[in-house]
């Protein structure tokens, strides 16, 4: 009943916009009926290119994900635990973290080349402040009696980090996970527009040198589902995970 309800208005939209094209936009060449970006889609599929393209987006966007969000984690633990750390980090960080990550494509491309290096290491470089900051106030924000037992009782820092900080930032860390994750798609879509031949968005600029909207409407209404795919997936883990705890961005 809830999927109905949350479905009914984007299938309003899909029958509206088919109205429109099959009527008054009949003449249309720069857009497409729902029907025709369907039938592109299925097309796409089964001639092979919409898999091979997705695998390519994929590979690069969870790939650029893996760097950024582990080592944004680990970092941002790290400063979060030292006020001295974070004293003398938030200047730096405050200084490279609004640099749009589009905006390294150049000097990525000259040290990476076209292919799966040059889009990750743009993805990993949007992935990896989201993951940083909110593993820092995770980190910074733990209960200050808790690290005071620990110490009394005679706990390592390898045995609070995994006893203490871990399990209570793991809440923070996902959100962070589940931000990151939507840029990743984002990012590595972009970069194939803007400069890599391969992916998603490079199918999206063919389609659209092409003149076919209808298959390049069927590569963003595909991307859209892709995107919903992994947010729904990471909603179901997210409330499996921290059933019994409320976690920040999602459902307890």
């Amino acid at each position: 009943m809830r999927f109905a309800k949350a479905a009914a208005l984007p299938l309003l939209l899909l029958v509206a916009a088919e109205w429109w094209f099959r009527g008054p936009g009949a003449g249309s060449e720069s857009l497409a009926p729902p029907s025709a970006a369907f039938a592109a889609i299925v097309e796409a599929l089964g001639d092979g290119t919409l898999v091979t393209a997705t695998r390519q987006t994929l590979t690069a966007a969870l790939g650029g994900l893996a760097i950024g969000a582990s080592a944004g984690l680990v970092l941002g633990f790290l400063i979060g635990l030292s006020k001295t750390a974070i004293a003398l980090s938030t200047p730096s960080v405050e200084l490279f973290r609004p640099i749009p990550s589009v905006a390294l494509i150049p000097l990525a491309m000259l040290v990476f080349g076209f292919g799966y290096g040059f889009e990750m290491s743009i993805v990993a470089f949007a992935t990896f402040w989201p993951c940083l900051i909110l593993a820092q106030a995770a980190a910074s924000q733990i209960e200050p009696r808790l690290m005071e037992v620990s110490r009394v009782i005679g706990l390592s820092s390898t045995q609070r980090l995994f006893k203490i900080v871990l399990p209570a930032a793991m809440p923070r860390i996902f959100v962070a996970l589940r931000l990151a994750a939507g840029f990743a798609l984002v990012v590595a879509v972009t970069v194939e527009i803007a400069a890599n031949p391969q992916g998603l968005g490079y199918m999206l600029m063919i389609a659209q040198q092409s003149l076919r909207p209808e298959l390049m409407l069927g590569a963003l209404i595909w991307i859209g589902l892709i995107g919903w795919g992994v947010n729904a997936g990471l909603n179901v883990l997210q409330g499996r995970l921290f059933r019994h705890q409320p976690v920040a961005g999602g459902k307890p």
